[in-house]
């Protein structure tokens, strides 16, 4: 079973990359198909301030990758529990602030993950 936990941080690390992806490269193209409800003429604008946040997926990504890498067993798996933890706590932010889709589609995933490394590292 941990190479099920394993399998699991790294589909929420890789969800993270495609976020920064979005955010820092192809936000005005594949942004406004991402986020609809975001009216068109603002992503444009908003530019910057979502490259911003891209880095920061891409920091949450950078996180979950090296858990991976880290021979210890102990630390890989409090590093990939901060992690994860940080993702389920943006996630459930990003559900109540802005939309519930956040929740479902970060924070689930990463609890998923969360309760098996728990389990299983």
């Amino acid at each position: 079973m941990k190479i099920f936990s394993i399998i699991l941080v790294a589909i929420v690390a890789i969800e993270h990359i495609y976020i920064l992806y979005i955010e820092m490269f192809a936000w005005p193209s594949l942004g406004k198909k991402t986020f609809r409800s975001i009216p068109a003429d603002l992503f444009e604008k908003t530019k910057t301030f979502a490259a911003n946040q891209g880095l920061y997926n891409g920091f949450l990504s950078a996180g979950l990758i090296w858990s991976l890498c880290i021979q210890n067993g102990e630390w890989s798996k409090n590093v990939a529990m901060f992690f994860l933890i940080c993702v389920i706590v943006a996630g459930i932010y990003g559900g109540v602030t802005v939309s519930r889709s956040i929740f479902i589609k970060q924070a689930i995933p990463a609890i998923i993950a969360l309760i098996f490394v728990l389990l299983n590292f």
